[in-house]
This record gives C-alpha cells, sequence and structure tokens, in this order.
C-alpha cells in the first residue's frame, strides 16, 4: 500500500504542478505590472522544477506521471480567457491566479490525506506545492 499511495500521491503532484504552469503561462503575457509579471514568472519556474522533481522520482519508482484531466483543463483556459476577455485587468489576474492557488491547496491536501501511506519524499514534494502555491496567493494579493 505505501508504494501504491506514494505514486499516486506523485501523480496528483504531477498533475498539480502542470495545471499551475499551463495556468500561470496562459495569463503571464496579460500582466502589465512588471513586479506582477516577475512574481509569476519565478512561480512558472518553480513549477518547472517541480514537475521535473517530480517525474525524476516517479520515474526511480517505474511509474509513469499523469497528466491533467483534458476537460478540467479545458474548463480553466475557457474561464479564464472569458474572463479576462471581459476584464483584461492586473486585478482580474490576480484574482484567477489566487482562485487556481487556492484550488491547487485544497486539491494537494486532499491527496495527502488520501495517501497518508506514501514516503516522506512524496509527502515532502506535495508540501512543497502546496507552500509555493500558498506564497504565490499571498505575494499576489496586492493586485487584486
Amino acid at each position: 500500500m505505501k508504494q501504491e499511495d506514494t505514486i499516486r500521491l506523485l501523480q496528483e503532484c504531477d498533475v498539480g504542478t502542470q495545471m499551475g504552469y499551463d495556468s500561470l503561462l496562459e495569463v503571464c503575457d496579460n500582466v502589465k505590472d512588471p513586479g506582477f509579471k516577475k512574481r509569476l514568472e519565478s512561480t512558472i519556474a518553480e513549477h518547472e522544477a517541480l514537475k521535473a522533481e517530480v517525474q525524476t522520482v516517479l520515474n526511480t519508482s517505474g511509474a509513469a506521471g499523469k497528466s491533467p484531466n483534458p476537460i478540467a483543463k479545458g474548463m480553466s483556459w475557457l474561464k479564464t480567457n472569458a474572463e479576462l476577455l471581459a476584464n483584461p485587468t492586473d486585478g482580474k489576474v490576480a484574482d484567477l491566479v489566487i482562485d487556481g492557488c487556492n484550488m491547487g491547496v485544497k486539491t494537494i491536501c486532499r491527496d495527502l490525506n488520501q495517501y497518508a501511506d506514501a514516503d516522506e519524499t512524496a509527502k515532502a514534494l506535495a508540501k512543497k506545492l502546496i507552500r509555493c502555491e500558498e506564497s504565490l496567493a499571498m505575494d499576489i494579493r496586492q493586485y487584486l
């Protein structure tokens, strides 16, 4: 059970890093404030690095990664683009990103509880992703 929980938690982290990366990339070009844009770009890089870490551990375990659900990804894309079309401001981008961060934190926390037998490496990566999302949400509140 421990190995199975470890792999499942890592796969959910893989999905989370990819969703975060794709979503941030989607909105980054809409940001006008240089400080805000720089913060998003640094978080994109963090997600990329974290995804690589997760992939390395998955590969070591002999397991494959997991892609985001195409329906969830499509719905996110649609919501983001529709809202930015109606209100293309830094405040709207911050609002969307904070919502995404909160959803990511909620999902990964639930996964941590669901896959409680996962090894410490997988749990540490999940917690690292949570901290990354929480930090971004806090840092960009000033742009709301």
